[in-house]
């Protein structure tokens, strides 16, 4: 029995990282999938190249491993569009970065309303140059499958500077109600006025259920400062909660993952393997977090939507910190 818990243990990772931005994400696994290659497609190559610094040579960390999460503004299940271009925006983006050196793992949250190159596709699926905007819009370029994730991956490789992105998993939003039900709903304690939004979540502490949860950690608008940075102050909160509703449904059930997965599987979009995630599990099961890292910048309001300009010194730093060694 305990090799089963071992073996379904490895959905668990993908549950809680591609439900909200992590925070609180300790000792879980990585999760089955639903597509069959063994080795992540159309990702950047590991790059071999020095970069040098205040002249101090940095040479790109090969001890390392890097998936990308997304969460898609999109509802219902996962299907695929009739033209390459779709409407499911990347809502939240994630880099879990397992680092094999020191036995740890770090995870990269990047705001939806960073502004960067995105790389566009144009007719039969091709690249066609690039575009200045959000970050959420890169996963609209493509079908909505494989290839709007592969975009995806491109463009936030390119944002920090050529990284290689191992593998990467996303899960339409509608899963976080799934997932919230399953656990028997989520305490929170509301300190945003979401009366505009969603009348039945009151201020002060409730348990949410699934459609308040969606509300709750997907909604901006008419919410407090309606600001992405205030919203991920609530996926916070509500991680921590899930985690602990999580992990009380685990012991008291064999079958809870396994039965939970079956039910958001519709929902999700990888290039991991069977294989690839099972290696993951034994290699990472034991690691610890180091760190939760944002970029610092800047959000700038426009007359149409809230753009965030990263802090360009601050993202070099922080790249040369996570992704490279001195030579």
């Amino acid at each position: 029995m305990a090799k089963n818990k071992k073996k379904t243990g490895i959905f668990t990772i993908i549950l809680i990282f591609v439900l909200v931005v992590v925070v609180a994400f300790s000792g879980y696994k990585i999760v089955d999938i639903i597509t069959d290659k063994d080795e992540p497609q159309n990702v950047p190559a590991p790059s071999k190249k020095t970069v040098t610094v205040d002249g101090v040579e940095y040479f790109p960390r090969q001890d390392i491993t890097v998936l990308m999460l997304m969460g898609i503004d999109e509802r219902g299940p996962v299907v695929q569009s009739n033209s390459y271009l779709n409407t499911g925006e990347n809502d939240m983006v994630a880099l879990a970065v397992f680092d094999e050196a020191d036995k740890s793992y770090s995870v990269l949250t990047l705001n939806r309303d960073t502004m960067m190159d995105i790389r566009v596709l144009g007719i039969g699926g091709k690249e066609a140059g690039t575009i200045f905007g959000q970050l959420a819009l890169a996963h609209t370029y493509g079908t909505g499958l494989e290839d709007s994730c592969e975009n995806a991956v491109r463009t936030v490789s390119d944002f920090l500077s050529g990284l290689t992105i191992d593998y990467y998993v996303s899960m339409n939003m509608d899963a976080i109600s799934i997932l919230n039900d399953a656990v028997g709903g989520v305490k929170v304690n509301v300190v945003d006025d979401f009366s505009q939004v969603d009348s039945s979540i009151p201020m002060g502490e409730v348990v949410l259920n699934g459609e308040q949860a969606l509300n709750y950690v997907h909604t901006r608008k008419d919410v407090s400062d309606q600001m992405n940075v205030s919203r991920m102050d609530r996926h916070t909160e509500y991680m921590e909660s899930f985690v602990s509703a999580f992990n009380s449904k685990v012991k008291e059930s064999d079958t809870f993952i396994l039965e939970t997965y079956d039910d958001i599987a519709p929902y999700i979009v990888s290039d991991c393997s069977v294989n690839s995630m099972s290696a993951m599990l034994n290699r990472y099961a034991d690691y610890t977090l180091r760190e939760v890292v944002t970029p610092d910048g800047e959000n700038v309001y426009t007359d149409a939507y809230m753009e965030f300009y990263a802090d360009k010194a601050e993202l070099e730093k922080l790249i040369l910190n996570m992704f490279y060694i001195k030579k």
